[in-house]
């Protein structure tokens, strides 16, 4: 894309480098808030990608994967523009909540409104001042409080172009989901731009593993999009599974969960996930998987109510079984990037 781009009242041109702070509502001490922005402009026109992380103010993993991502001295070869937006939600992330003061959820609020709630006009501010001036995006995303995700790509597939960056961004996992009511992707697809979503991890912690392969998968979608030069074909490119169906197994009785079945783990129909018992032991239930697939979702908490989700299981053939176990193998957990030599390991 080469027209111009105004963020707020700062105006970038090409080959700019800028961080800008988008004014938000102050806080009720008078004390200024604002939304970081980083943008960066290629000499040359392409692509207009914007990356962000935490919408949900307690998911972190994204935040440090975007400070890797503008540390790349791969960014000086940039074709088109990035747009990278750690903390979109400012207010939730100083709280370490999910949600913002007014307790909404800002990734069920969009496109907002200038005049609305507080979730309703960071969402305005966002859509019209990032995403609406995008060609394509990237959502970061963990798990909810006391969940771990598998590293997965949603996205919807029936969409060509959001298909192929998220068959570029390659992770072992992709899930065609539909668009979520006031989500951001719901808006963005309104506007005709392609996105897709990378979960991983759990709130408020860092995972390397989960950093890395989305750090690895943001440049994979960049070299595809032609923002960032072609990768040298020196591995295999085992394509990612994908899924159409999922869904959370839920606690038949309140008690206490023994967990056997790790994240990424696959299970078969009438697999045993898990045991829930009382505290006594007197009761004891099996935790059953559906189907056959693998686990994408899972509760770190070992106390569960009736009802409560426990594992989210994606369905899988036996064919797609065994490409996953082929996908997972090249997946190494912490490859030799020569662009993250010099990066400490979070532990």
């Amino acid at each position: 894309m080469d027209k111009p781009l105004r963020i707020g009242t700062e105006e970038v041109l090409p080959g700019q480098n800028l961080t800008i702070d988008l004014p938000l509502a102050q806080l009720y001490t008078h004390t200024p808030m604002t939304m970081p922005v980083h943008v960066i402009r290629g000499r040359r026109a392409g692509p207009r990608l914007f990356v962000c992380a935490a919408i949900h103010g307690d998911e972190i993993n994204g935040v440090e994967i975007i400070r890797r991502l503008l540390s790349l001295p791969l960014l000086k070869k940039l074709r088109g523009d990035l747009i990278a937006v750690p903390i979109v939600n400012v207010p939730g992330f100083l709280q370490r909540s999910r949600y913002l003061p007014d307790r909404r959820d800002l990734n069920r609020s969009f496109p907002g409104s200038e005049k609305g709630s507080l979730a309703g006009r960071v969402a305005h501010l966002f859509l019209n001042e990032i995403v609406a001036q995008c060609s394509h995006g990237i959502d970061l995303h963990t798990a909810a409080i006391d969940r771990a995700n598998l590293p997965q790509v949603r996205a919807n597939l029936d969409d060509p172009i959001a298909a192929a960056m998220a068959e570029a961004f390659r992770t072992p996992v992709t899930l065609n989901a539909n668009l979520r009511d006031g989500s951001v992707r719901q808006a963005g697809a309104t506007l005709g731009i392609p996105m897709i979503v990378y979960e991983c991890g759990e709130a408020l912690r860092f995972d390397e593993h989960s950093i890395r392969i989305g750090l690895r998968g943001i440049v994979r979608v960049m070299r595809h999009l032609g923002m960032l030069p072609a990768a040298r074909a020196t591995r295999s490119k085992q394509a990612s599974v994908v899924t159409h169906t999922s869904a959370w197994v839920r606690a038949s009785q309140s008690g206490i969960l023994r967990a056997v079945a790790p994240l990424g783990a696959s299970v078969e129909k009438n697999s045993i996930l898990g045991y829930i018992s009382d505290p006594f032991g007197e009761s004891e239930t099996q935790v059953i998987s559906p189907w056959r697939g693998i686990v994408i979702g899972r509760t770190t908490l070992p106390l569960a109510y009736q009802g409560e989700a426990l594992y989210h299981i994606a369905r899988l053939g036996r064919n797609e079984m065994e490409q996953l176990e082929d996908a997972i193998q090249e997946e190494d957990p912490l490859p030799a990037i020569p662009y993250l030599q010099d990066e400490p390991v979070i532990v």
